[in-house]
């Protein structure tokens, strides 16, 4: 279960989760977010969808391993 509210991806940013929607031909759980301070240029209400599953993920990377996100 994801809980509304701040994450902390492994790269660092912060992202805050304000709901899960369902993608239209799948039906699969998509956690949907935005970035409190933006990045990448991108406007204060870009909105940006993940498939739960890889929201819930771990990562296994060279200098990293653990949770994709973490609840702050």
């Amino acid at each position: 279960m994801i809980k509304l509210g701040k994450y902390k991806h492994f790269k660092g940013t912060i992202v805050e989760v304000i709901g899960i929607a369902l993608h239209s031909e799948t039906i699969e759980e998509m956690v949907v977010y935005n970035h409190p301070d933006p990045v990448k240029g991108e406007s204060a209400n870009t909105m940006w969808v993940r498939p739960k599953e890889m929201f819930l993920d771990n990562v296994k990377k060279e200098d990293y391993e653990g949770p994709r996100f973490k609840k702050i």
